[in-house]
């Protein structure tokens, strides 16, 4: 009898351990499962989270050094009858969209635009067009861009598209009005210009056309048919230029 019950108990034992033994295993595969999850969500948020210098995320020229070069892709990008800004015969052509209220379009004006300007645009290696692109957030956008029409209608779009640049911070009918006064503008037929929306479809054209394109954050610019999107530094424009100019 005695020997039964030490039986019994040895059997019990051994299934106590055995239920202890099932658990066990249950609750590493429950852990491991969190952390898989945790590894999952984080590398998601690094893949999305990082910026390009635009308005709207969009990936930009590739920048990995571990991966192999990639022939650039090349679109036939059409300058409508947008502002040119150096030789119309110039071998590389920028076509940027833009949106004047765009904190990163002012940025790429700030830092990169002057030295395209000079070390390109000015010395008949690039010509440089403007479209427009205004982003729906950007109350001032839209408006800002007719108001630069009307002072290309009089001959000033770049003087224009300087000044607004250079006081994002005070977008309005006010700015506006001041600087056609400063740039020697015709007041009248320049707020005639500005009230009667007569730019208004045409503004809305290049933003259609930019959507048609790829087009879908500020700033993004076509060299000679290559996207580059957002404010990229000097050297990734330089990069670009200097081997489109070395195909020539």
């Amino acid at each position: 009898m005695a020997e039964e019950k030490t039986h019994e108990h040895s059997e019990h034992h051994k299934k106590h351990e055995t239920v202890k033994f099932e658990i066990s295993k249950v609750r590493i595969w429950q852990g491991l499962a969190v952390i898989l999850a945790l590894v999952v969500v984080f590398m998601w948020f690094n893949s999305n989270g990082s910026s390009n210098g635009a308005a709207v995320g969009q990936p930009s020229l590739g920048q990995n050094p571990s991966q192999a070069p990639q022939i650039p892709t090349k679109q036939n990008i059409d300058l409508d009858d947008d502002p040119v800004l150096g030789d119309p015969n110039a071998p590389v052509t920028i076509v940027s969209f833009e949106d004047f209220q765009c904190p990163f379009c002012g940025r790429a004006f700030q830092q990169t635009f002057p030295l395209l300007k000079k070390d390109y645009i000015d010395t008949g290696k690039v010509k440089y067009v403007y479209r427009d692109f205004p982003l729906s957030f950007h109350p001032e956008a839209q408006p800002a861009a007719e108001a630069a029409e009307c002072a290309d209608e009089q001959g000033k779009f770049w003087e224009f598209h300087e000044g607004v640049f250079s006081n994002q911070a005070t977008m309005g009918r006010d700015l506006y009005l001041s600087l056609a006064g400063e740039l020697g503008l015709d007041a009248a037929k320049f707020t005639q210009c500005i009230d009667s929306g007569k730019y208004r479809q045409e503004v809305q054209n290049d933003f259609a056309y930019g959507s048609q394109v790829g087009v879908s954050g500020t700033p993004t610019f076509f060299i000679n048919g290559i996207q580059l999107v957002g404010a990229q530094p000097y050297q990734a424009f330089q990069q670009v230029i200097e081997a489109e100019l070395a195909n020539q």
